[in-house]
């Protein structure tokens, strides 16, 4: 009998052996991509501020939360949940991360967006704006990633992008912008045929360089004719971005009177969002090609 019974524990302790072993091949990490494990760790130094709207709509490298919410509920997202804003916007206070004038001097704005080409009225998915009682137009905050939804004319349900900066020299503002439109359709800028589903967007200044780029799912789309940006006569380089702080936020609607800013004129064709919106991030340098794509690629893949 005791030599069944030695067996048989013998023949037990040999299947959780193998039992284990199965587990801990199943757990093993994921390949990297581009070489990261998660979204998280690209650029993670220069990663400043992040909005995951994973059942919060609090800005998480800050603990910073909105002022002011309207028309805002979850959905599923790319990564976890996303924002879904219904006629709606968000507004947020001072984000001390950016409270240096020099903060942006080179800068990225990444994000998930779901928007479909409305036709009528332009749509503004992040911008970064001076503080609500300096904000003197949609403009004049350091920068923003929007959709020009209403015009220029889009070709089917795709999306016109646009990215737009304001640099500030001695008290002058100086602006410029890049849009994927204009000129030679696929051959001056690309289109992005994704409107209504899930498409990763890049707003990258380089203020080494003074270009501003465009990237849509990891390839830029922007006018390749737009991207170097220049002031004054005779012209010089548009520089870094020099910014006035604070720095504040509004997600889903331009900064002007209706979103808070009561100094920035609300113009007609301003509406607030109708959209999802996900793993929006801000950067304190220009992101690089390759991590762009490696951040499309892992966020894509819930990672």
């Amino acid at each position: 009998m005791k030599k069944i019974i030695s067996l048989f524990s013998i023949f037990s302790v040999s299947l959780l052996i193998v039992s284990t072993s199965c587990n801990k091949n199943n757990d093993e990490p994921l390949p990297p991509i581009g070489g990261y494990n998660t979204s998280d760790e690209v650029a993670a130094a220069n990663n400043v501020v992040h909005f995951t709207f994973d059942g919060t709509n609090t800005e998480v490298k800050g603990n910073v939360s909105p002022t002011t919410s309207v028309g805002a509920s979850y959905t599923t997202g790319v990564k976890g949940q996303g924002l879904t804003l219904t006629n709606g916007y968000l507004l947020y206070p001072t984000l001390a991360a950016l409270g240096n004038a020099n903060a942006l001097n080179n800068a990225s704005i990444s994000g998930w967006v779901k928007v479909s080409n409305n036709g009528v009225s332009p749509t503004c998915f992040l911008a970064l704006t001076q503080g609500a009682s300096a904000q003197t137009d949609w403009n004049t905050g350091p920068l923003m990633m929007m959709a020009e939804n209403g015009k220029p004319t889009s070709v089917d349900d795709t999306l016109v992008l646009k990215g737009v900066f304001s640099t500030w020299v001695s008290g002058t503002r100086f602006g410029g912008d890049n849009i994927n439109d204009f000129g030679v359709r696929e051959t001056d800028f690309k289109t992005v045929k994704t409107g209504g589903t899930w498409v990763h967007v890049v707003v990258r200044y380089d203020g080494t360089t003074s270009n501003i780029d465009i990237y849509a799912n990891g390839i830029r789309v922007s006018n390749n004719n737009f991207r170097k940006r220049t002031r004054g006569n005779p012209a010089v380089d548009m520089g870094p971005i020099i910014t006035v702080p604070p720095v504040q936020a509004v997600i889903g609607a331009f900064p002007n009177a209706s979103s808070g800013f009561a100094n920035s004129p609300t113009q007609s064709w301003q509406k607030y969002m109708t959209g999802s919106l996900d793993e929006l991030r801000v950067y304190t340098k220009a992101l690089t090609d390759d991590e762009i794509l490696a951040l499309y690629q892992l966020e894509k893949a819930g990672r």
